[in-house]
């Protein structure tokens, strides 16, 4: 299994996928082993919980990663968003169905940060559409890998 070796530290590097859980659409990214690269994966739209599950084992099954990680909506005062207990649901039950552990991570911003990066991609506005809830995933997985390696 690759480590990586920084400052004395050593830390296996892994394949973990990204959601941004929403009620209607759910953003998927995943990463490289190496975790140099988050890609925005899918959009998965389903509002049922049951069945966006059902609809995520597959994306799950064939990019066998080794970690989740899920989105936490916080105000930005640092306080916790009206949707973080679903989202902790949501990941609990996601770790639940596929016997991989989770992470949560504050997604403050991230789906501007999404807009911004489609927009810079040369994207119109209008065909954001559900692309930007991959792109927010991406994002949310980027600061993950970021919390990561800057982690002490």
């Amino acid at each position: 299994m690759p480590f990586h070796r920084q400052g004395g530290r050593k830390w296996y590097l892994m394949v973990i996928m990204a959601f941004d859980y929403g009620d209607v659409r759910t953003g998927v990214a995943v990463c490289d082993r190496l975790e140099m690269l988050a890609s925005p994966l899918a959009v998965v739209k389903e509002s049922y919980q049951p069945r966006l599950l059902d609809k995520l084992m597959p994306l799950i099954e064939e990019n066998k990663p080794e970690l989740l990680v899920v989105g936490l909506p916080k105000n930005m005062d640092g306080s916790l968003g009206f949707r973080a207990q679903a989202c902790r649901e949501f990941a609990e039950k996601l770790t639940e169905r596929s016997g991989i552990a989770h992470a949560m991570v504050d997604e403050r911003l991230s789906s501007v940060m999404a807009h911004a990066a489609l927009h810079q991609a040369g994207k119109k506005e209008k065909k954001h559409g559900a692309v930007v809830d991959a792109a927010a995933a991406a994002e949310i997985l980027d600061r993950y890998l970021t919390w990561r390696k800057n982690r002490s």
